[in-house]
């Protein structure tokens, strides 16, 4: 049987969302192994003088537990 953990991770990117995405998962591959999914549960736009500087995520990242 497998076991899977999930961890929750907000990220933030200038770029976009994607970005904020791909750094989450490469954050969390800093002291987690064997990630399996990443979950964006929910994005959010920064604004400053009415244009985008930031995109956040929130994001689910899945793992095995060995």
């Amino acid at each position: 049987m497998a076991v899977v953990k999930v961890i929750e991770i907000i990220a933030e990117s200038p770029e976009s969302w994607e970005a904020a995405t791909a750094d989450a998962v490469a954050e969390a591959s800093k002291t987690v192994q064997n990630i399996i999914s990443v979950y964006v549960d929910s994005q959010q736009a920064i604004v400053e003088d009415n244009k985008i500087v930031r995109f956040r995520v929130a994001t689910k990242i899945s793992f095995m537990v060995k």
